[in-house]
């Protein structure tokens, strides 16, 4: 047990871009790193979804791998609703904001993937523990 808390040090943001439709939940298919952690440790804060093209109601699904993403488990899904963005209309936006989300260590990794195959940024907001 550590005698000293520890605190986030250092801010970081993971963002990758996923498009190729994963229907699974198992872990197999098409999974994208958001963010790997550090050797302390990494918090990840929340996470935003924000289509970039025409969504289709579907989900975004966050995996976390302990092993370098050789074995994914989900461990979230985030709701993407359908909208056709326009000069009035916003992509379908979302934020799930985490309280318990830590990234153990340097094989620790954050991964992501759309049911549909529709171009979404996946945005990890965190920050390294000390």
């Amino acid at each position: 047990m550590a005698t000293n808390p520890s605190f986030t040090s250092t801010p970081r943001i993971g963002s990758v871009n996923i498009a190729t439709a994963n229907t699974g939940r198992d872990g197999t298919g098409t999974i994208t790193s958001v963010l790997t952690g550090v050797t302390a440790g990494t918090k990840v804060f929340e996470v935003t979804v924000s289509p970039t093209v025409t969504t289709t109601a579907g989900m975004v699904r966050l995996f976390i791998s302990q092993d370098s993403g050789t074995t994914w488990r989900l461990f979230d899904e985030i709701t993407i609703s359908a909208a056709t963005p326009s000069a009035t209309v916003k992509v379908a936006r979302n934020t799930t904001v985490y309280t318990n989300l830590i990234l153990s260590g340097t094989t620790s990794v954050l991964g992501a993937s759309t049911h549909n195959a529709e171009s979404i940024n996946v945005f990890a907001f965190a920050g390294d523990l000390t």
